[in-house]
């Protein structure tokens, strides 16, 4: 049945499993999941007078990145194209009328991707909040003003669960309850008078065999219920492969695929809708006026729309491809390593809605015996990303990682391929193990954390096996499966817990006596905090 908890809940989620080695030798939480946490990085050094030019991030202590990780925010996104570059110059020498300024751009927008009207927002989370807050107060001002006062409005978000993911975060910070669903029976008992939208995550949506858009429209439609695609990293098709299955709105990333400002985002769809989520965000005085968002990024994002339409996509998948493929021959001389070149070739014409997605891009993955070459995956990506020049790959493995290239610069394929064979032709000395007694620290732990502001009361429920250690970490209202390792005086685990759509992490590590532990823990994106804790007596 569909899920109508009145209060937000906790979905349950175990943490991966991590060998001993490879908690001891990952450098946090995301470098193994390919991002890299704040105040554990190498990459900022101290700040000095700001220098305009070709040395503008180095002048003041930052080391930049070759992205060959993907479209990630925290990685800056993409890199501009020249014409966003050049309309934002331009669009900065002016003052215009905002109202004046979307309603002229909505009407091109609208020319060239065969929607009824568009705007432009500050990120596709912005996107997702003023479709959201159009959906529940429309234009009328008494509305707007209330939100996110929902009483007498309508107050729940419907979604398929496979659809739930962070980002819609933007959607839930309307107070909304959001309804997971599983399949069109579920749907239609969950649709009705208090549901403001249907939302759906594009990637997972439209690989789905029970709720795509082809399902999922109808049964909105029925009640006059606007469906919500969010489809952030994917190319725009034109004609539109989600406004033809019947979608209301769509909301993309600018600073991803169109290479526009990182700080913009997209909406498209019905007119009316799309003015209203207008209405509902800055400049006017609404929940999404402190998403603001400047003249120069509107028509930087608008030069980069237009430029969508003019830029050859099946040159630049094989430009992609290629400097795959001379990653491959260069880390392919290596003795026990191997490649595997994903090229996705003819996806557009076999699977055209798939093709569209991100990670449906040339990509490669490399593989290597651990036997031969004595070095992880993780320590490969640490040592890219700490040293010169730094590279930030997609994912690590015990034994492997991946390139993606799409968000490459020319040059920078060479710079990968070098420096990947270098390390795993050469690769050094791996880390080892602490030794000593091990102590048993098996039982219930009273777990303290000091965060950057704040503190937090947790459990710890520790089970075991000679150095190897299981268990349960409850925060306060969630809870993940613990997996690591205690040798000597050291220990080091990590769980992951989820939050409605969302999870983060903890990696702890530290030192410990038999009634006692103390250590840092790595919280990924949310930095580095202090912890310590107690047998419960």
């Amino acid at each position: 049945m569909a899920d109508k908890t009145k209060t937000t809940r906790a979905i349950q989620a175990g943490g991966s499993t991590l060998s001993r080695r490879a908690l001891f030798r990952n450098g946090g939480l995301l470098a193994a999941a390919g991002l890299a946490a704040p105040g554990t990085s190498s990459g900022a050094k101290t700040a000095g007078k700001l220098k305009i030019g070709a040395e503008l991030y180095e002048s003041i202590g930052i080391r930049p990145i070759i992205n060959a990780n993907g479209p990630i925010t925290l990685f800056s996104g993409s890199v501009m194209l020249p014409e966003v570059r050049d309309a934002m110059a331009e669009a900065s020498r002016r003052y215009v009328h905002l109202d004046e300024l979307m309603e002229a751009v909505g009407g091109r927008l609208a020319e060239i991707t065969g929607a009824e009207f568009g705007i432009v927002t500050s990120g596709c989370s912005a996107a997702l909040v003023h479709a959201t807050s159009a959906c529940i107060a429309g234009g009328a001002p008494e509305r707007i003003q209330r939100l996110p006062d929902l009483s007498g409005l309508k107050d729940e978000v419907v979604a398929p669960v496979s659809s739930r993911n962070v980002y819609d975060h933007a959607v839930r910070m309307l107070g909304v309850k959001i309804i997971n669903v599983s399949n069109e029976r579920e749907l239609r008992a969950a649709v009705g008078p208090r549901t403001a939208l249907v939302m759906a995550l594009a990637k997972i949506a439209d690989r789905s065999e029970t709720l795509r858009l082809e399902h999922i429209v109808p049964i909105a439609h029925e009640q006059n219920i606007p469906v919500l695609v969010d489809a952030a990293a994917e190319d725009l098709s034109i004609p539109n492969v989600h406004l033809e299955r019947g979608a209301d709105l769509i909301a993309y990333s600018g600073g991803k695929a169109f290479r526009g400002p990182q700080s913009t985002g997209l909406l498209i769809g019905r007119k009316d809708l799309v003015q209203a989520a207008w209405l509902n965000s800055a400049p006017h005085h609404a929940f999404g006026r402190p998403m603001k968002i400047a003249k120069e990024d509107i028509m930087g994002l608008l030069a980069a729309v237009e430029m969508w339409v003019e830029r050859d996509h099946e040159t630049e998948r094989r430009t992609w491809a290629g400097w795959v493929d001379e990653i491959a021959a260069s880390v392919g001389r290596v003795p026990g390593v191997k490649t595997h070149v994903e090229r996705f070739e003819g996806i557009m014409q076999r699977e055209p809605l798939i093709g569209i997605k991100w990670d449906s891009k040339p990509r490669l993955e490399i593989t290597w015996d651990r036997a031969k070459l004595g070095i992880t995956g993780d320590e490969v990506y640490k040592r890219l990303y700490d040293e010169e020049p730094r590279i930030v790959l997609r994912a690590s493995s015990e034994s492997g990682v991946t390139v993606v290239p799409m968000y490459m610069q020319r040059g920078d394929a060479n710079v990968v391929a070098q420096r990947l064979y270098s390390l795993l032709s050469k690769p050094p000395e791996s880390s080892r193990d602490a030794r000593g007694e091990t102590h048993n620290i098996a039982g219930r732990w009273d777990l303290h954390i000091d965060f950057a502001y704040g503190s937090a009361e947790h459990k710890l429920f520790i089970e075991q096996n000679e150095a190897d250690l299981r268990g349960e970490h409850q925060g306060e209202r969630t809870h993940g499966a613990i997996s690591g390792w205690v040798d000597g005086n050291k220990v080091r685990f990590r769980d992951t817990q989820r939050y409605e759509g969302g999870s983060f992490a903890y990696l702890f590590e530290g030192s410990v006596t038999d009634n006692s532990m103390q250590g840092k823990v790595d919280l990924g994106e949310y930095g580095l905090a202090t912890w310590n804790a107690n047998r419960h007596s």
